[in-house]
């Protein structure tokens, strides 16, 4: 069988059975048909370490349209996508390629940028609230830090969403689980104060205020997206003369940073972010060495004195 016969099958395995989004589904099959283009879309009983192999070489050295190359990362999902579908070939006892000869590239992992809580003071510090849309984006900001949301999640909320006197929802993440978010009460009080504020009857928590493509174009127009979410952030971190690079994610890793810094274990801080594996949540653990070294300093008895 060509493998072009069997790509639509397997990503709809990997949505309904496998429990993956919709847009994991839209990357595994970018990746895959660049291997089909790459194979001239060969039958799955042809694919061998070799054409592995120079398919790896093929990525390191492919550039795009504008002359981007693919980074490190990147190449990884193309074989990991690839190693998944050889996986449902064994699942349909269809002859390939075993998924153990592909072996995954190691990938260092790009330091985490997070804001310490100083930080986070001076970033809400400069947003006007004498208005609507600063009421809002004093709440998104706020949220963000106190709940661990990805943006994707929070640009899905609706009002009927989020429940600020039990400061406590569940939200349906990665792979379509569901978890809890617990919201501090700055931040709830924040989200009330922009609801109050709010004369619509929309659905979404948080909406556009202009007509320059703020909003995303899926029929709920005035819903805000999360390029719009990346904007408000970048106002106000460069307005607070914060000069690291500050994203939507950036508030996540200052949410998990600070759980950590002040005693959270890894277990509970992996429970709140949703992540799958603990081996995810333990990239923020080389961040809190510098805070465990002042600790060190600043409590342990030194013999000289």
């Amino acid at each position: 069988m060509y493998m072009s016969e069997l790509l639509l099958d397997y990503i709809e395995h990997i949505e309904v059975e496998g429990g993956r989004s919709a847009h994991t589904a839209e990357n595994y099959t970018l990746y895959l048909e660049r291997f089909i283009e790459f194979t001239n879309d060969i039958t799955v009983d042809k694919i061998s370490s070799d054409i592995v192999r120079k398919f790896r070489l093929w990525l390191n050295r492919y550039k795009n349209s504008n002359g981007d190359e693919l980074s490190t990362i990147t190449q990884s999902y193309h074989l990991i996508a690839l190693r998944g579908f050889l996986n449902y070939l064994v699942k349909r006892d269809i002859p390939s390629l075993p998924p153990g000869k592909i072996e995954l590239p190691k990938v260092s992992r790009r330091q985490v940028t997070f804001l310490r809580y100083d930080e986070i003071e001076r970033l809400l510090e400069n947003i006007d609230t004498s208005n609507e849309s600063g009421l809002r984006d004093r709440a998104i900001i706020e949220l963000l830090f106190s709940s661990g949301l990805r943006v994707s999640e929070l640009v899905n909320l609706d009002k009927d969403h989020v429940n600020t006197v039990r400061r406590e929802f569940m939200v349906r993440g990665k792979g379509q689980k569901d978890r809890p978010v617990f919201v501090s009460e700055s931040a709830s009080l924040h989200v009330n104060n922009y609801l109050k504020s709010r004369n619509d009857n929309l659905p979404p928590l948080f909406i556009s205020y202009s007509n320059n493509n703020e909003a995303t174009m899926t029929g709920d127009y005035r819903r805000l997206g999360a390029r719009s979410i990346q904007r408000i952030i970048n106002k106000y971190t460069k307005l607070a003369g914060i000069t690291k690079h500050v994203s939507p994610h950036t508030m996540r890793h200052s949410f998990a940073t600070d759980l950590l810094m002040n005693g959270a274990d890894l277990r509970s801080v992996q429970a709140m972010l949703g992540h799958s594996s603990i081996t995810t949540t333990q990239v923020y653990t080389h961040v809190t060495d510098e805070h465990l070294r002042e600790i060190y300093e600043k409590f342990h008895s030194d013999t000289d004195n």
